[in-house]
């Protein structure tokens, strides 16, 4: 199987899910829905799924053999943590700081303060 893209379509911080990703196979066949989700002791890739009328959820597409199974969960999960780390990453930025000292016009010369402070006229 040849794994030619994947897309981590969304991230989240709260509850046990967090991201939705799709996966291309082969540029022929793209997989969507499928989940990333923190278990109790590891991360874990759950393929997207349906349920029944019994309450019983099925897989709507998964590997077949445990290999092919290892290495799209290796490779969603290796996605997912650069996709996470770049996130992080961002929400490191000291923003403010940044669009000060960048996109902050420059304070005018004394003279406009100047005039903005005098007195008005008084008309009369």
């Amino acid at each position: 199987m040849q794994i030619t893209d994947i897309k981590v379509r969304k991230l989240m911080q709260e509850g046990r899910l967090r991201a939705v990703v799709s996966v291309t196979i082969g540029d022929e066949l793209a997989i969507h829905d499928i989940k990333v989700i923190e278990g109790p002791q590891r991360l874990f890739v759950a393929m997207p799924s349906r349920r029944e009328a019994g309450g019983v959820f099925r897989d709507i597409a998964h590997p077949i053999s445990a290999a092919a199974r290892r290495q799209l969960e290796d490779a969603v999960l290796a996605a997912y943590r650069r996709e996470k780390l770049q996130a992080d990453a961002l929400q490191q930025i000291p923003y403010g700081d940044y669009w000060d000292s960048h996109f902050t016009p420059q304070t005018p010369s004394a003279a406009p303060a100047a005039i903005a402070t005098a007195p008005a006229a008084v008309h009369g």
